[in-house]
């Protein structure tokens, strides 16, 4: 009696230590977006990423503001490159957002913050950092995210070097050398290679092209994603003067490329208008002049605003337009990419600072930094269609994925 109790007891406990198998976890749905970069706010506006415009939710990307200070105020030599980057580059104001990008789940943003020297991890559900990198030297700079999401580069401005950081944990997992002022970071489609540019020292007044040359080094570079080697190395001041345009800056600032990666299309300091460089046989093939503000024709070169005569480019879906921002002469233009012709400018704004294109490439996104607002252009009439305010001084503006259901909270 006593061994078919055990028996029946061992049965009973064996089936309870069965394990059913869990239901599977429930997908996500995801709402595709645009996040905005509100640098001097310290915050990321999430817009509609369909039309018309609408700013549906504002993250605050400085949620640990006050430890930052005090550490700050801590450290002499923390503290003299936090004003200074006030005064040089952030035009009297901090710089807080540079560039930002979503995780592939939509739950996480990514944020470089020059002023504090550091790229963080924000959880959007409860707004928490989940981890901080701190960059080599004194201020962080743009990011590309890999297009599997795993990978985020980040320019280290005053260390002359980009990090390569793990999405998930913050750790930097390679990283490579960049001339003066690492700035742009593109992934090609693949991921196999980042296409990167340094700018040199923007913020001195020692402007003239006879003294372009205390500028810096100065360089386009094709990198090696997988084992960050820089595979390239191009001085495009060099290349163009060969191709007949000599006393031009080397400074590549914003930069698209055609769908096959044949093509780049570089913004370059000082100059209103954009190069042509063609990638597989390493030439200026052309070079878009468009026009000056008025008030912009005799401004001296040193009250361009970093440099920066155009500031954003971006390729529209088909390959066949390119969208343009005219920073210093406040318009917007769509450009044929056949012939660089344009059908008109758009003036709605000030100091335009940057160009995303709609996920469907029928729109381009600007960012108009002196008017806290974005506005949609369409690729095919190069007009305004809708826009939006936003937060204080809009730049870097990123596609991305958020989950619906926050944005419904």
């Amino acid at each position: 009696m006593r061994i078919k109790l055990v028996a029946k007891l061992s049965a009973v406990a064996l089936a309870a230590a069965v394990v059913v198998p869990a239901a599977p976890a429930q997908a996500v749905p995801l709402r595709d977006v645009l996040f905005v970069g509100n640098n001097w706010d310290g915050t990321a506006d999430v817009v509609s990423a369909e039309l018309p415009l609408r700013r549906l939710a504002r993250v605050n990307v400085i949620p640990d503001i006050r430890q930052r200070m005090t550490e700050i105020a801590l450290n002499p030599v923390r503290l003299a490159y936090f004003l200074a980057i006030r005064q040089l580059i952030g035009e009297g104001h901090d710089q807080f957002v540079d560039d930002l990008y979503t995780t592939p789940d939509g739950r996480r943003l990514i944020v470089s913050r020059p002023s504090l020297a550091d790229v963080v991890s924000i959880d959007l559900a409860s707004g928490a950092i989940i981890w901080r990198f701190v960059v080599q030297g004194q201020r962080s700079d743009h990011m590309a995210l890999s297009p599997d999401g795993t990978r985020v580069a980040v320019s280290a401005s005053t260390a002359n070097v980009v990090h390569i950081l793990d999405v998930a944990t913050g750790r930097e997992v390679g990283s490579f050398p960049s001339g003066d002022s690492p700035h742009e970071n593109v992934y090609s489609r693949d991921a196999t290679r980042i296409f990167h540019a340094s700018i040199g020292t923007v913020y001195t007044p020692l402007d003239f092209p006879a003294l372009d040359s205390t500028k810096g080094a100065r360089y386009f570079q094709v990198v090696d994603a997988a084992t960050n080697q820089v595979i390239k190395r191009v001085d495009m001041g060099a290349k163009l003067a060969e191709a007949g345009y000599p006393g031009m800056s080397a400074a590549v600032r914003p930069m698209t490329l055609t769908d096959n990666e044949r093509y780049a299309y570089l913004q370059v300091s000082f100059f209103h208008g954009f190069v042509e460089y063609d990638l597989v046989n390493d030439k200026v093939t052309r070079v878009a002049n468009l026009p000056i503000a008025d008030h912009v024709k005799d401004l001296p070169r040193e009250r361009y605003l970093l440099d920066s005569a155009h500031h954003g480019i971006a390729m529209g879906g088909d390959d066949r337009k390119i969208c343009v921002a005219g920073t210093m002469s406040d318009y917007a233009a769509i450009v044929d990419r056949a012939d660089f012709g344009f059908p008109s400018l758009v003036g709605t704004g000030l100091k335009p600072y940057w160009a995303t294109p709609s996920r469907d490439g029928a729109h381009c996104f600007v960012s108009w930094s002196g008017s806290d607002r974005v506005s949609a252009i369409s690729y095919a009439t190069g007009q305004e269609v809708s826009s939006v305010a936003v937060g204080d001084h809009p730049q870097r503006m990123r596609l991305g994925k958020v989950d619906a259901g926050w944005l419904s909270r």
